[in-house]
């Protein structure tokens, strides 16, 4: 699916001749110009697939940086002939949405539709659907029974790092991996209002970089 957002003063004007594909396997080798061209592009369908999703005591960025961080993983985990880099991409930032929204109820214990209307309208390329139908097609695509290359250079990961501490890292490299707050917690000998208020500030550090 074209998108026409590109980052303003960047000459970035040659990834428009080149598919997506092509340029996720550039931001995957570590072209960083790349990856932003990436960013800026599908910030606005990011901002788009997180409209529907309601986070109680949660900042409307809030969500907003958890579907960039699905973005990001989705720029980390593609590869060529699953399935188009869009369908991918949309696939990752639900998910980490809903898992962001399923793990924020399971500490607090409130049921998952005090937080997101399952019913409300979503926007999909195929139609106006339900979320609750868009979770339900998505179960039989899960991105986990996408083979992936685990070789390639985690580009995203690294430039974050630059930004976060070493006990935040740990704490992201560990959320990227689907870990719950309490088997992050077991896995840093910690608890799990440490890894709450890590992940707090790895969100706010992450949204003044990107």
């Amino acid at each position: 699916m074209p998108v026409q957002s590109v980052a303003e003063g960047n000459d970035q004007t040659h990834y428009l001749q080149l598919t997506d594909e092509e340029v996720v396997q550039r931001a995957q080798n570590g072209d960083r110009d790349a990856m932003d061209f990436l960013l800026h592009k599908y910030q606005k369908l990011v901002y788009i697939w997180t409209r529907p999703y309601f986070l109680q005591g949660a900042e409307d960025d809030d969500l907003l940086q958890e579907g960039m961080i699905g973005l990001f993983k989705a720029i980390r985990d593609f590869s060529p002939g699953a399935s188009s880099f869009w369908s991918f991409a949309k696939l990752c930032i639900t998910r980490n949405i809903i898992s962001a929204i399923k793990g924020t109820t399971r500490q607090k214990h409130i049921p998952l539709n005090s937080y997101t209307s399952l019913h409300k309208p979503i926007y999909d390329n195929e139609g106006d659907r339900t979320l609750i139908e868009v979770i339900s097609s998505n179960k039989m695509d899960d991105p986990e029974s996408v083979v992936i290359d685990r070789e390639r250079i985690d580009y995203t990961q690294k430039h974050i790092a630059e930004v976060l501490s070493d006990f935040e890292y740990r704490v992201f490299r560990l959320y990227i991996n689907g870990l719950s707050y309490r088997e992050m917690a077991e896995e840093l000998n910690t608890h799990t209002k440490s890894i709450d208020n890590a992940l707090c500030r790895i969100k706010s550090k992450i949204s003044t970089q990107f």
